[in-house]
């Protein structure tokens, strides 16, 4: 209860920031979930999704730092932790496009980022993240939804809280 009262006391923009550390992480663990326990075998694609909500998520733990009062520090945040999350919207968007071509027409969505990426510095440390070689264009579904489609929502969504929050925070103050 004394949690919940505090964080309604913090700064509007910086609970926005939290909710969006909430969100990414829990999207993360569900990700890693889904390969780990349920035996999903996440693409090229896939792995780049879950990659821009990880880094999104730092970020926004990150941007918490920023004296989030001052309006530069607002704008900095949003554009930080935006970079990722368009990047993974785009990711998104562009495999649902893939899933939507007849198998004949399907790109490759290249070789596994393990193989790219072997002999890397900390190759060891990140190798379960960005383990993966399933096919972009195989349509995975959950809830009646397509994977990236989930994925694409959940970077809209993103997005809409960072920039609604900052346009709220900017109106308010007037």
């Amino acid at each position: 209860m004394k949690l919940i009262h505090y964080f309604l006391k913090l700064n509007p923009y910086r609970q926005i920031l939290w909710l969006v550390l909430a969100i990414g992480f829990s999207g993360s663990i569900v990700s890693l979930t889904m390969q780990y326990v349920f035996d999903f075998n996440p693409c090229v694609m896939c792995i780049q999704q879950r990659v821009a909500m990880m880094v999104l998520t730092l970020l926004a733990l990150l941007m918490l730092i920023l004296p989030l009062s001052r309006a530069w520090a607002r704008l900095v945040a949003a554009v930080g932790v935006s970079v990722p999350t368009a990047f993974g919207a785009y990711i998104a968007a562009k495999q649902i496009y893939i899933q939507s071509l007849p198998i004949t027409e399907q790109p490759s969505c290249g070789a596994p980022w393990t193989f790219r990426l072997r002999g890397a510095p900390l190759f060891d440390w990140y190798e379960p993240i960005i383990r993966g070689t399933g096919v972009c264009g195989k349509v995975e579904k959950l809830m009646g939804l397509s994977l990236p489609t989930w994925a694409l929502l959940f970077f809209v969504g993103v997005l809409s809280l960072l920039w609604g929050g900052l346009i709220y925070a900017k109106w308010m103050k007037k």
